[in-house]
């Protein structure tokens, strides 16, 4: 089994945004200490010092846009790629930076769950944690554990 690590980012008081922290309580809850897991607002450059050393890492966020699907994993490559923010980091870019300075790149995906909500509060709508929770089996089977 690799070692792995799902991070979970976004903003849990703002409904659906909060997707990531869901989908991280939900591994720890039925993965237990087989996946490392951490949550967070956004992604930053000291993440990079975290996820060096993992084989896998996983990252877990809501989207708002106008694709098809309620949930999309995809593989990511370590690519820098200009952000209009300048606090806050791509999940390709905080790999392209761990391997410019660790040289160490994991295998990595993106595991996003289409928000419909995105008012003040701490509930998920029905549709996305619905979706949420079939990208937990997605997490739990690209980490190597069934259930």
């Amino acid at each position: 089994m690799s070692h792995t690590i799902v991070i979970g980012y976004g903003n849990f008081h703002r409904q659906d945004d909060g997707v990531g922290h869901y989908i991280v309580q939900e591994v720890e809850r039925q993965a237990g200490e087989s996946i490392d897991t951490v949550c967070c607002h956004q992604l930053g450059i000291e993440q990079s010092e975290t996820i060096k050393d993992y084989d896998i890492v996983i990252f877990a966020d809501a989207y708002v846009g106008h694709r098809e699907e309620d949930l999309k994993v995809a593989s990511l490559e370590a690519t820098f790629t200009q952000s209009a923010f300048t606090h806050h980091l791509k999940p390709d870019s905080l790999l392209a930076l761990t391997q410019n300075i660790f040289q160490k790149t994991p295998k990595a995906y993106i595991v996003s769950v289409k928000g419909y909500d995105f008012d003040f509060g701490t509930d998920l709508s029905t549709r996305t944690q619905k979706w949420a929770d079939i990208a937990v089996k997605k997490i739990l089977e690209l980490s190597g554990i069934s259930k």
